[in-house]
């Protein structure tokens, strides 16, 4: 039942990139596209974000584990998302004039932080098959896979750098992510003192 679920969630998720398409292809992306293009796609990457970090509260709150099985697809869009934001910038905005990427990515401290993000998120799409779990070892893999809340923290610093005056989404973006995070802390808590203490054995 969940394998001919995947595939309409699946579609869903090009919907925002064929808007995108759309709107381009008809003249609707306003007088400046670029920029258009470029929040549309970083938007989207962090909402991806936020969606792949909620499936695990989520399935927890509704009592249904068989949601982990579209994390991994959600993790994969976030990434695809996030490569288009960049391309976005490297050819669009750049048009791959490497010498002033670079000083931009020295410079500007919200490319840094961009760009950083997009590099964490590499390993984990890399690493997303059955293959890389086996080769890793679920230990292993799931500690790598944490850095996935390190570039949820960064997505909305990222987007607060870049628009300096209104930061209300990166703000509500920001307040997300403390919240997924926090329940995952508070968890983490109650499972710690759920689990009895050993009370050392002593010869009488």
């Amino acid at each position: 039942m969940i394998r001919w679920i995947k595939i309409p969630v699946f579609l869903v998720c090009l919907v925002p990139l064929g808007l995108l398409a759309w709107k381009g292809f008809h003249g609707m992306l306003g007088a400046n596209p670029i920029e258009v293009i470029t929040h549309a796609t970083g938007d989207w990457t962090m909402r991806f974000l936020l969606i792949t970090l909620a499936v695990t509260p989520l399935r927890k709150l509704l009592g249904t584990p068989s949601l982990i099985r579209f994390r991994r697809m959600f993790g994969l869009y976030a990434f695809f998302y996030g490569c288009l934001h960049f391309m976005t910038w490297l050819w669009l905005d750049k048009f791959f004039d490497w010498h002033e990427m670079w000083a931009d990515i020295l410079k500007r401290r919200f490319i840094t932080v961009g760009m950083l993000g997009l590099l964490l998120l590499l390993p984990l799409a890399i690493t997303s098959t059955a293959g890389w779990i086996r080769r890793l070892g679920g230990k292993r893999w799931n500690r790598l896979h944490k850095v996935v809340y390190l570039t949820g923290i960064l997505g909305p610093l990222h987007y607060w750098w870049l628009v300096k005056a209104d930061v209300s989404r990166p703000l509500t973006y920001a307040a997300v992510v403390a919240a997924l995070l926090g329940a995952r802390i508070y968890w983490k808590r109650e499972r710690k003192q759920a689990i009895p203490a050993r009370v050392p054995v002593t010869n009488s």
